[in-house]
């Protein structure tokens, strides 16, 4: 159902949609940072590659955590104050983990960082808020297009530091680059304090309202899911593949990510395609190739360009899908945005979390055929929720247009 909402009292301009888009891009990437380096974190507190993969787990875990409890206060809490404190946060934490001592306090560390990383997905609400109704596609467009290319950089970055100065140096930058921002967000956000006024615990309770009212909502983060489990797969999976297969270095794993950010375009092309509403075909075509581009993947295990082709096309996928779900979204409840964005991404995260839990063991079990067996089930099962969705939306309309005609039907002409 839709609700109107009330004109925002203050517009983006191009410099603040910058400046969140970078806000979103350098947060977002602190769950990322440890992929790549998930051989020298292993080496580094003498534990086993299973073992280190678990840090990828618990801060997508800590992320979902952060995203069920922290996000709904963007309906509740002044959103530039929420931000801002929440970056300090997440400062702390990222030197925790730069300093810690044992594996223990490590992932520990990490699920704090993951909770707290939420504040790009303040942002992009917050984006969809301040732009005018036509433009709501461009607006997150252009934001998510810095929060994803900060997912994809965030390898590369982290594999050239780690080359230089030793892996737990990004964890310091990044503390420094939070401090930074959260001076940058408070200087530049304009003040947007929801209409929200009823509690915390109310606004909890009202997620499960939003999940039982809203069945587009339920697909879209159904079909997010899947789309972020493969891409967890792949990307989880990877390092040790270019490591053991290729012989890679940490270099050369942080340019094999660089030329996979090249399906960070996908963000506001996606955009443009959802304000021109063809928002539902276009994410059925992301999910099947999504799909397909596992199949290239197991034929590419000894051949680099196929692989590094196969990331450009899963990232350009995964990001138009997620682009024209949050503008679908986004558009159904303007009072109830971080509450909507709260049940959307937990899901896609709690998705992302138990395939990159799984990833580990399976890369063990059944080496990259078997990855890739399970990336490609996962975009396809999307696709059955997407063409289910599909079939109840022309139901719905056919039975909708049936009672306008039956009542025509029922007329007579008594002159």
């Amino acid at each position: 159902m839709s609700v109107p909402e009330v004109a925002a009292p203050q517009r983006t301009t191009p410099a603040l949609t910058l400046v969140m888009a970078v806000a979103c891009g350098l947060t977002v990437a602190n769950l990322y940072y440890a992929q790549p380096l998930l051989d020298l974190v292993a080496r580094s507190f003498g534990v086993g590659q299973g073992a280190a993969t678990t840090v990828v787990t618990l801060t997508q875990a800590g992320y979902a955590l952060g995203l069920l409890f922290l996000l709904p206060l963007g309906d509740l809490v002044e959103n530039r104050r929420l931000a801002t404190r929440t970056l300090l946060v997440t400062a702390t934490a990222l030197l925790l983990a730069g300093a810690s001592p044992v594996f223990g306090m490590f992932l520990a560390v990490s699920v704090l960082v993951g909770t707290t990383s939420v504040v790009a997905q303040i942002l992009v609400p917050l984006a969809a808020h301040l732009a005018l109704p036509d433009q709501r596609g461009k607006a997150v467009g252009q934001v998510m297009s810095g929060l994803l290319t900060g997912i994809l950089l965030a390898r590369t970055v982290a594999s050239l530091v780690a080359e230089l100065l030793g892996w737990r140096a990004i964890y310091v930058i990044s503390a420094v680059l939070m401090l930074v921002l959260a001076v940058v967000l408070r200087r530049m956000l304009p003040q947007r304090a929801p209409d929200h006024t009823t509690g915390y615990r109310t606004l909890l309770a009202s997620l499960g309202e939003l999940v039982r009212h809203e069945p587009v909502l339920r697909r879209r983060a159904l079909c997010q899911a899947s789309m972020f489990g493969a891409f967890t797969t792949f990307w989880t999976s990877i390092a040790y593949e270019l490591v053991d297969e290729h012989h890679f270095g940490q270099a050369q794993i942080a340019l094999f990510a660089l030329v996979g950010a090249g399906g960070a375009a996908a963000a506001p092309i996606a955009g443009r395609i959802a304000d021109r509403g063809h928002a539902h075909g276009a994410s059925g075509a992301a999910l099947l190739l999504a799909s397909v581009v596992f199949l290239l993947a197991a034929l590419g295990h000894g051949s680099v360009p196929l692989l590094v082709l196969t990331a450009v096309l899963l990232d350009f996928a995964v990001q138009c899908h997620q682009v024209l779900s949050q503008h679908e979204i986004y558009a159904l409840r303007g009072d109830a945005r971080a509450r909507i964005n709260t049940v959307f991404m937990t899901t896609v995260f709690v998705g992302g979390s138990a395939a990159s839990a799984v990833t580990g063991a399976l890369h063990t079990a059944y080496g990259w055929t078997g990855v890739c067996a399970v990336g490609a089930a996962l975009p396809l099962a999307g696709l059955l929720v997407w063409a289910h969705g599909r079939r109840t939306t022309a139901r719905t309309r056919a039975r909708t247009d049936a009672v306008p005609a039956a009542e025509a039907a029922d007329t007579v002409d008594v002159r």
